[in-house]
């Protein structure tokens, strides 16, 4: 998520994906900066491992993040740490968001992507230039979206899924906005607390416990952005008083609560992920908008 920056995303048209090439658990949007200047954005945390993929002609994009930059298409893994991606020039841009039980069967390696952001070449494999060639070169935004949809969904294709339960865990961790405990979620899928744990971990690079976190401070972030206070924040998403909201949203974001709720990256959220983004009260995505 671009985080509270000068950036001025008045100057960036956004592109969202028809119906029909939309794929379950996968979240795409177009970005075109038109105006010439520089690009820098602070990025954190989101529930999804993300891939960026440059489409700008000349220098490209850079993603500086803890020990590694990276030029070009990047794939970001759950929990990349401090991650700035800048640039310069008007430059486009295709983002794609795939939960992390997606990624898994996509990438093949989405557990060992945690905490890293990697060239998309490394871990897409030889395939990656031919993608990019194909989405820089189609004419439109909706043509690139199918191209990016028929891609995804072959991979998904030709990979073996995640464990239907650990599947099932993660989207109820999702639609719970990470309030659902770890030991309901075991007794769902009729396993040991012990065993979803370890296949959850190994599958998808994170806990469920530091999953339903991330997912609730998601939430948490939209709300603050929405112009919620702090404190009806903390009690709404189930943290134990304010004090407990600033650490998770530091820890997640890198941002206090009252930079996150100043921040002008989430208003263009409900735009750029209409079928991702979580559900609201109308009065929250009004303000949003």
């Amino acid at each position: 998520m671009p985080a509270g920056t000068p950036f001025d995303w008045t100057d960036v048209d956004v592109a969202v994906p028809r119906r029909s090439n939309r794929l379950t658990g996968v979240g795409m949007a177009g970005f075109r900066h038109r105006v010439p200047g520089r690009v820098d954005i602070a990025m954190v945390a989101h529930p999804s491992v993300t891939l960026l993929i440059d489409l700008a002609d000349g220098d490209g994009i850079v993603h500086d993040g803890p020990g590694r930059r990276e030029r070009g298409s990047v794939v970001v893994g759950l929990l990349p740490g401090d991650l700035r991606t800048t640039g310069h020039g008007t430059g486009e841009c295709l983002q794609i968001r795939l939960e992390p039980d997606v990624a898994a069967a996509v990438l093949g390696a989405s557990s060992e992507l945690t905490g890293t952001v990697a060239a998309l070449a490394d871990v897409w494999g030889r395939d990656a230039p031919r993608v990019e060639d194909r989405l820089r070169a189609a004419p439109s935004w909706d043509e690139r979206f199918a191209i990016a949809a028929d891609v995804l969904g072959r991979r998904l294709g030709a990979r073996p899924p995640v464990d239907p339960e650990v599947a099932h865990a993660w989207r109820r961790t999702l639609a719970d906005r990470g309030r659902v405990r770890v030991g309901r979620l075991a007794d769902e899928v009729g396993w040991s607390r012990k065993r979803l744990w370890s296949r959850f971990r190994s599958q998808l690079g994170i806990t469920p416990k530091h999953a339903a976190r991330l997912v609730r401070c998601d939430h948490a972030a939209h709300l603050l952005a929405a112009g919620h206070a702090a404190v009806d924040v903390a009690t709404r998403c189930g943290y134990a008083d304010q004090s407990h909201l600033h650490r998770e949203v530091k820890t997640f974001t890198g941002f206090t609560p009252t930079a996150v709720a100043s921040a002008p990256w989430l208003a263009i959220d409900d735009v750029a992920w209409p079928a991702s983004s979580p559900a609201r009260h109308p009065a929250e995505a009004a303000t949003l908008r």
